[in-house]
């Protein structure tokens, strides 16, 4: 039935953001939008909720599901994320599918109805998030019994809310009339159409049960003169009168389907068996308006009215409590369905209502992959902390199961205790009834654990354990295994074992589906291939490892781009270093315990200093500093030192003597200060000791960033052949991939160097290309690089390339007002580039400009 004067304050709201239809149960909200929305033919993603929908990423999986239907979500976007066994946060899901909704121009509506079911906060912050940056062709509609946890008052005011609630949605005595006599085919007179549309108030719900219950009557005035109550009761009392009426098989049908969540017809088949079958019984359902409810347009999948199912599952219970395992059959019968179905989360939760535990066990185990990788961590959680402890210890592979769980989610408090408590039950079994695999698992969880302390040794021995005690067919198991050796290996230094174990867990991982070790053993692979000075190998395997992290990708995948702006910076693509840096920044935010920020933020200031940018530089240190300092990251302060000389140098000093004694920690670092400090034989005697350990442990990467130090400090020391000897040897490990930064970052000194080995034909092809792009750094560096080791002159902040070429034109003696004609600038903004000018080679006027300049080697 069609109520013109709400279609048309719906049509009137399809400008705003939000229509909320807030009344109590049994009121038609549902009922109206989906007739609304036939009549308006408008395009609707129809998202019926219940409790299960509390867990954020089962709304948001359903939410994306039922958007796909009729608008263009990318399968490799917000969908593919939410299939990972660990998806990245909220906001970066809901961004990913607003971006992706906003790139349609059809219009269409978004209707989330019982929203009232929902309590999780993080789903409202989420549909708040939703709100706040809603894309334009979207309308959103709530269906719900009690105003949701939103800003109602705020969308209120800013005029973005169309609301329609109990008063609006009473039945007037004209529609009652149309209601009961066209649609529910009774011949009330008006006297008695207008007695039951006082008694319920214009009760949707109410109205409809009554004249179910009349249906067949052919005296109903008795009926009606007896029809009260409060709404509760009367629902109580009409749902007897509907049940009743109907045929035996069809009450059957009702009660024992009442279990479901939702429901097919094979399903049905399988859980109550009727002659007429479960595809005619739910048509059946349908035509007699027994509140069932369609969930997709192919009326494949139904759901009860939330309040009918209620009342089914009472009467169900009562019907059942002289033999209480009837539920539990059910449940038992629905889990073996949906596992044969392959909906595996469906069958563990029906197996758990049944409280079958050895089958709960066996689904959350899998079949060659755990149900908690694949999607399903929280649920298997929850159901494992509400099983007390004998029931854990009953089976001690729950135990572990639970260790993996929590591990997965980085709940890592109580995981060594729960290994423990595995280990403690498995004692006081018969050596025989002990599974292996069981025992390889508890080995490969506490190898994971040790991952996190960086401790090599115990990774190896409980790796090894595990490999020995798993069953050859546990891949997912074995993958991670392969995955926690290979980080062990690499932590020794020992490189090719660990290429070797990030290969094995990276071969299974692709083939089993499993995308976080898949994902792990790529960015172990490509960090070695970095190290190795491997770097167009490198940037291959970081392109596949953010392959796999999918869009939005996974925060673990900040390494990858991390990775590929530390090559990109080497080949002096600074726009893509400073592309990749700054994903990764973002991505590492969302990490908790880890050093990835304050590493990448480091990395940032680095690439700044290189752009020229002092103040965004020191900025980005001061923020890594804190965080290095705030979390203990002791092994960052070697990079912290090098950056805050780096940044102390081009101010025009060392640093302090306190950052010199700090410095001793680490020798490279040392090196370079003995270097500016004029002390080159101190500096040349730390890098030959270092030297000689790199080449014994075979660093490829480290002896290459030795041997260009070591070329710098003989240059320095006026020993030109030798410091030759080291740059010859550097540029044959560096030429292969392409090393520019490494050598243009030395500065002036190196320009020296390469310019003696171009003339002595030292690896002529390489030094020629290197001298290239020194030439294009900014006039080498501007002037910074003519004093790095001049630090008796005053520092001299360097000019952008914009203001060189405003600088060159006031050398050839032109206006301000030519040269803005020349460069197709206001004459403002040609003022403004000489003010910077001005101030930065510390002058006044234009002929001292001009003189700073020359003196400079600037034109």
């Amino acid at each position: 039935m069609r109520r013109s004067h709400l279609f048309e304050r719906l049509n009137a709201g399809m400008h705003k953001k939000l229509t909320l239809i807030s009344a109590s149960a049994g009121y038609g909200k549902t009922t109206l939008v989906s007739e609304w929305l036939a009549d308006s033919k408008r395009p609707a993603a129809w998202l019926s909720l219940d409790e299960e929908d509390n867990a954020p990423e089962r709304f948001l999986l359903h939410l994306v599901a039922a958007l796909k239907k009729i608008v263009a979500v990318n399968g490799e976007g917000a969908w593919k994320a939410l299939q990972s066994p660990q998806p990245p946060p909220i906001p970066y899901i809901l961004t990913a599918l607003i971006n992706e909704l906003s790139s349609g121009s059809a219009a269409f509506v978004l209707v989330l109805d019982d929203y009232h079911v929902i309590e999780s906060r993080t789903i409202h912050d989420a549909l708040a998030f939703l709100i706040d940056n809603q894309p334009l062709p979207m309308h959103l509609i709530i269906l719900t019994r009690e105003d949701p946890p939103l800003s109602i008052a705020r969308l209120r005011a800013q005029d973005q809310l169309t609301e329609l609630r109990l008063q609006d949605l009473r039945f007037t005595s004209h529609e009652a009339v149309l209601f009961l006599n066209q649609v529910m085919g009774l011949h009330l007179s008006p006297t008695e159409v207008l007695a039951l549309e006082k008694r319920t108030e214009g009760w949707a719900v109410g109205l409809q049960l009554a004249a179910l219950s009349m249906q067949g009557h052919t005296n109903t005035e008795p009926f009606i003169s007896a029809f009260s109550g409060t709404h509760r009761f009367v629902l109580d009392y009409l749902m007897e009168e509907v049940l009743r009426q109907q045929p035996e098989e069809v009450q059957t049908f009702l009660l024992y389907t009442s279990m479901l969540d939702r429901f097919c017809a094979s399903l049905c088949d399988a859980i109550v068996q009727t002659a007429r079958g479960g595809q005619e019984m739910l048509e059946v359902l349908e035509r007699s308006n027994l509140f069932i409810v369609p969930l997709d347009s192919e009326r494949r999948w139904y759901r009860y009215h939330h309040l009918f199912a209620d009342l089914l599952r009472q009467r169900f219970k009562q019907a059942c409590k002289e033999k209480g395992d009837a539920i539990a059959a059910l449940h038992s019968r629905a889990s073996q369905w949906f596992e044969q179905n392959e909906l595996e989360l469906e069958a563990f939760q029906h197996a758990a209502a049944a409280q079958d535990t050895d089958r709960v066990a066996a689904l959350i185990e899998g079949k060659g992959m755990p149900l908690h990788f694949r999607g399903a961590v929280h649920p298997v959680l929850t159901w494992l902390q509400r099983q007390d402890e004998a029931t854990l210890n009953n089976r001690p592979s729950l135990w572990v199961i639970y260790a993996s769980a929590q591990l997965m989610v980085g709940e890592l408090n109580g995981i060594e205790q729960k290994l423990f408590a595995a280990e403690a039950a498995l004692k006081l079994l018969d050596p025989d009834q002990i599974d292996p695999d069981l025992v390889g698992h508890i080995a490969s969880i506490k190898a994971t654990l040790a991952v996190t302390r960086n401790d090599a040794d115990t990774i190896i021995a409980q790796s090894l354990i595990a490999l020995e005690h798993l069953h050859p067919d546990n891949l997912s198991v074995r993958a991670a295994t392969s995955w926690t050796l290979g980080v062990a290996y690499q932590l020794q230094g020992n490189r090719a074992a660990a290429r070797q174990a990030y290969a094995e867990a990276l071969a299974i991982s692709k083939r089993i589906g499993h995308v976080i070790i898949a994902l792990m053993a790529a960015l172990g692979t490509g960090q070695i291939q970095e190290r190795d000075n491997q770097l167009k190998l490198a940037v291959q395997t970081y392109k596949e490892a953010i392959q796999l992290a999918g869009e939005p990708p996974l925060p673990a995948i900040c390494d990858a781009y991390l990775g590929m702006a530390r090559i990109y910076y080497e080949w002096n693509d600074l726009n893509a270093a400073d592309e990749y840096c700054q994903r990764s920044i973002l991505l590492a935010g969302q990490l908790e315990n880890t050093d990835r920020l304050a590493d990448s933020q480091l990395f940032a200031a680095k690439l700044k200093l290189a752009r020229q940018e002092l103040s965004a530089a020191e900025a980005l240190l001061a923020k890594a500093r804190r965080e290095v300092q705030e979390r203990s990251l002791r092994h960052l302060m070697g990079k912290v030192g090098h950056v805050e000389l780096l940044i102390a140098l081009r101010h025009g000093h060392l640093p302090e003597d306190a950052m010199l004694l700090e410095a001793k920690e680490w020798p490279a670092l040392q090196a370079r200060i003995y270097m500016h400090q004029g002390k080159a034989a101190a500096a040349l005697a730390v890098l030959g000791d270092l030297l000689e350990q790199a080449k014994a442990k075979q660093l490829k990467h480290k002896q290459l960033e030795l041997l260009v130090l070591q070329a710098v400090a003989f240059q320095c020391q006026g020993r030109i052949d030798r410091a030759l000897q080291s740059l010859k040897a550097a540029l044959m490990l560096a030429k292969h991939d392409g090393f520019v930064r490494l050598f243009v970052d030395e500065g002036k000194p190196m320009l020296d160097l390469l310019t003696e080995a171009v003339a002595r034909r030292i690896e002529l092809d390489y030094t020629d290309f290197l001298l290239s792009n020194m030439r294009d750094e900014q006039k080498l560096e501007d002037f910074a690089l003519l004093h790095r080791y001049n630090h008796s002159q005053p520092f001299v902040d360097n000019l952008s390339e914009r203001e060189l070429e405003v600088l060159q034109l006031i050398a050839q003696g032109l206006s301000n007002q030519q040269i803005g004609d020349r460069l197709f600038l206001a004459l403002s903004t040609v003022k403004g580039y000489n003010r910077n000018i001005f101030e930065k080679l510390q002058v006044k006027r234009r002929t001292e400009a001009i003189a700073r300049a020359r003196e400079l080697g600037l034109i």
